[in-house]
């Protein structure tokens, strides 16, 4: 499969507030473009999941982190440095993004990803890509595509043709920091 006419497809359904569902760097995830309520609501309807558990967002450089978050503690930076598996920083006040993915306490999930159909895709798009497991709310998250309940196939706009045969590994280390430094490990 072409990955780049996979980026120009998944790019296509995004802007036109489609839902997607991709291979990331962990798990496959549903997507959307993370500053569009409606499609952000789209995904919370097809997990059948409560506005209130949030979803993350993936983000492709310091250069987006920043757009999202006007203060990033340091330590955000050095736990990203030193991680050596997918890691998702939830991190305080974000802005410029969806207000229905801002969790309740005014917070939000990010991970940066290299996974080159992610970060391409972001790049297409310059913002950032919701991520939430490919399953209904409170299933298991499924390890491979074919793992993936009909229900969610069909349910999205696009499926991305890459990466069918691939088994995930965990989902990512879940770290909260708190703008007054304090560090809390939420999923290991």
């Amino acid at each position: 499969m072409d990955i780049n006419q996979e980026i120009h497809n998944a790019f296509e359904v995004i802007k036109n507030g489609g839902i997607i569902l991709y291979p990331t760097d962990t798990v496959w995830g549903i997507g959307c473009d993370a500053t569009n309520p409606e499609a952000v609501d789209k995904i919370f309807k097809l997990k059948q999941r409560a506005e209130t558990q949030s979803m993350i967002c993936l983000m492709n450089g310091e250069k987006m982190m920043y757009n999202v978050f006007k203060e990033i503690p340091e330590v955000a930076w050095q736990i990203l440095d030193l991680s050596e598996n997918p890691t998702t920083l939830v991190l305080d006040n974000p802005r410029n993004i969806a207000p229905n993915l801002i969790a309740p306490d005014k917070t939000l999930g990010i991970r940066l990803v290299k996974e080159p159909f992610c970060f391409k895709l972001m790049e297409r798009m310059k913002k950032p890509l919701v991520s939430t497991s490919a399953n209904i709310s409170g299933q298991t998250t499924p390890k491979s595509f074919k793992e993936i309940s009909p229900e969610i196939v069909k349910g999205v706009d696009y499926v991305v043709n890459l990466h069918h045969e691939k088994i995930a590994g965990k989902p990512s280390t879940i770290i909260k920091l708190t703008s007054d430094a304090q560090v809390k490990v939420i999923r290991k």
